[in-house]
């Protein structure tokens, strides 16, 4: 995944956020829930070849396609 996908993932996320009326600053912890998911998955992905504290379930690859304006 390209660092330019990451980002609209995430932008995505704040549409959907911000469409069910949270605003700006209530929405920064769950972009930052989102980036802490993304971190741990890079480190479970080569090269580090981590184990994850994040349930598969819940970790980056469980969440559903993003959708919507970038």
């Amino acid at each position: 995944m390209t660092p330019a996908t990451i980002v609209s993932k995430l932008w995505n996320y704040c549409t959907v956020l911000r469409d069910n009326g949270m605003s700006y600053g209530d929405y920064v912890e769950q972009l930052t829930y989102l980036l802490l998911l993304k971190m741990a998955d890079e480190r479970r992905s080569p090269p580090y070849n981590q184990p994850s504290a994040v349930p598969a379930k819940y970790n980056w690859l469980a969440l559903p396609p993003s959708t919507g304006g970038s």
